[in-house]
């Protein structure tokens, strides 16, 4: 009968090895915590004394293996992991924000500044301007392209421009050479001048009095104002400003209208004329009469 009872134990066993038991994650962790606490016994049962490294911060239960120290808490190193992808950081580096870890990966993507200009996290150097955070590579000029150098740079409708392009695109235009204005300048016939560009159209003096003649869009001095106007005095090649006398295709002051002979001023304009020079009768008579 013992033998018997002996066999059916046996059986007994076997059948229970032979059924399928698939642990879940929660079986896992209890499992992993019993080997823990029955390792421990162990070493106390053969008089080895194990000393607890404190309390992991996440479980709350003893450490007596590896240990992390982070944050100013113990943990075991597979429960210290990320706050957002809940992946092991262990002894790995990582991030800590308002007393949470964070891996690289997460850190950089939750927390660090974007680029302006490629939107990706800026993980090294940061260059802040426009009140924008760039890549300092990613910072260059709307127009060429270029990195800014130590010249720094100018805004324009919320971009960035080299001083070269800037000036070229959006400084006032000079009236007399076209290049951009750059420091002095004067402001006449609705347009900007360099001092120096802001000359007489002809002969190219400068206006030392202040006032100018405008044609065509041009400045000039009075001179060359009335020359291309034709207003000159025919007698002493000065501008006619009041009245004047037309004669032979030409423009004469009244008092410079006389005669060539004996220099009398030619009144009511009645002269005669003989080799593009005017007398009065009586010269005329005597110099040319047959």
């Amino acid at each position: 009968m013992a033998h018997l009872c002996k066999m059916q134990a046996k059986v007994a066993v076997k059948t229970d090895v032979s059924k399928k038991y698939v642990p879940d994650k929660q079986d896992h962790k209890a499992s992993l915590d019993s080997m823990l606490g029955g390792l421990e016994q162990e070493l106390q049962d053969l008089g080895i004394a194990t000393v607890p490294k404190g309390h992991c911060a996440s479980c709350q239960k003893p450490i007596a293996g590896k240990v992390i120290h982070a944050l100013g808490k113990a943990w075991h190193p597979e429960h210290f992991i990320c706050s957002h992808c809940k992946e092991e950081i262990g002894s790995s580096p990582f991030f800590e924000r308002s007393g949470l870890a964070y891996c690289p990966k997460d850190y950089h993507h939750l927390f660090s500044p974007r680029c302006a200009y490629c939107a990706a996290p800026i993980l090294d150097r940061v260059l802040t301007a426009m009140n924008q955070t760039w890549h300092p590579e990613h910072f260059f000029c709307s127009h060429c392209g270029e990195v800014f150098g130590t010249e720094g740079f100018h805004e324009k409708d919320k971009k960035p421009y080299c001083r070269k392009d800037y000036l070229a695109m959006f400084s006032p235009k000079c009236g007399g050479c076209n290049r951009p204005v750059l420091e002095n300048y004067l402001s006449a016939m609705d347009t900007v001048w360099h001092p120096e560009c802001f000359v007489c159209g002809d002969c190219f003096s400068s206006f030392s009095t202040g006032s100018f003649f405008e044609l065509d869009g041009r400045p000039f001095c009075e001179l060359h104002y009335h020359h291309r106007r034709g207003t000159l005095c025919y007698g002493c090649g000065q501008p006619i400003t009041g009245r004047c006398i037309s004669a032979m295709g030409h423009k004469f002051h009244p008092e410079h209208f006389v005669c060539a002979f004996c220099m009398t001023q030619l009144s009511k304009g009645i002269f005669r004329e003989q080799n593009d020079k005017t007398y009065c009768q009586p010269c005329f008579n005597k110099l040319f009469q047959l």
